[in-house]
């Protein structure tokens, strides 16, 4: 009986040990996905960052040198052009940011989810556990049931 129930465990935590291997396997799929999400978003700085700030960094430099050479005439439309590119800035900036808010959600999002579905998967296990450990041997002929 007791060779019985060891080969039994045996079993179980041979059976267990290949689900949590699978699991394993699907967790490190799962983080290259998300690792080439990242890099799609924003890793590394793209062509289109970068020119973009070319851009801002060369309009607002020429409109402050042209403000101070052209004179007076000129001076307040170049502030004002600098300012409008400062503002730009700051709004793609901020937009830049929302973006990766959203994907810091979507991120949280899916961690929860998997939390919420790994409790529904564990709560009937931990129920089953609590009841074999009140009946280590339910449904099994005991040596005094015999009698």
């Amino acid at each position: 009986m007791n060779k019985e129930m060891n080969q039994y465990d045996k079993v179980q935590i041979e059976s267990e040990l290949e689900d949590l291997k699978k699991e394993l396997e699907s967790f490190q799929q799962e983080k290259e996905k998300v690792r080439a999400i990242i890099g799609q978003i924003g890793g590394v700085p793209k062509f289109r960052t970068k020119l973009m700030n070319a851009i801002f960094i060369t309009v607002l430099a020429v409109s402050v040198v042209l403000s101070i050479i052209l004179g007076e005439k000129w001076q307040m439309i170049m502030i004002e052009l600098a300012t409008v590119t400062l503002s730009l800035k700051i709004i793609y900036l901020i937009h830049c940011q929302v973006k990766v808010n959203h994907f810091k959600f979507w991120i949280l999002s899916s961690i929860e989810w998997r939390l919420n579905a790994g409790i529904v998967v564990t709560i009937p296990m931990q129920a089953n556990a609590d009841q074999t450990a009140k009946e280590p041997f339910a449904g099994q002929m005991r040596f005094w049931d015999g009698f």
